[in-house]
């Protein structure tokens, strides 16, 4: 008998995506990339630690400052003209992430994750196909400074 997350995600399979967010396996990979967010804005532990990761890490990407006050107002990254992450210093412990960023191609994947690596962050998924996801699923995973999963895929053939 199927468990209470295979019969959630069998239901949303069978509805049609508002927003894009969920795809049946034979809708073409772009449906997911319809963006909901403008911005997404979370506290971390060690701010300045938690920029240079997310900019090191993210740079192959095309991700820059776009605006940046004080560590309690905190830094907005984002590609040009694209959604932005928010980062700003808090004294309360973050709660853990899986934030999931979109690729072009599979050697921004690859790039991103020698560079998180190289930034800190600790594997947590080598570049490579997730089949049970869908066929052309290629992402890599790394936990970052306040052990988030950070992670970025490319939904596009080789």
């Amino acid at each position: 008998m199927p468990g209470q997350n295979e019969r959630l995600a069998a239901r949303l399979r069978a509805q049609r995506p508002a927003v894009g967010f969920v795809r049946r396996a034979s809708q073409p990979h772009n449906i997911c990339r319809e963006i909901m967010f403008d911005h997404v804005k979370f506290g971390v532990s060690d701010y300045l630690a938690s920029k240079a990761f997310f900019l090191r890490a993210l740079e192959p990407l095309g991700v820059a400052v776009v605006s940046e006050g004080s560590p309690t107002y905190g830094v907005e990254i984002s590609p040009k003209g694209k959604a932005s992450l928010c980062l700003y210093q808090t004294a309360e412990k973050p709660a853990h992430l899986h934030l999931a960023f979109v690729a072009d191609n599979r050697r921004q994947v690859e790039a991103f994750y020698r560079a998180a690596l190289e930034a800190g962050g600790k594997d947590n998924g080598a570049p490579g196909l997730r089949p049970h996801y869908h066929a052309n699923y290629y992402a890599a995973f790394v936990i970052g400074p306040d052990g988030h999963n950070i992670e970025v895929v490319c939904h596009e053939p080789a």
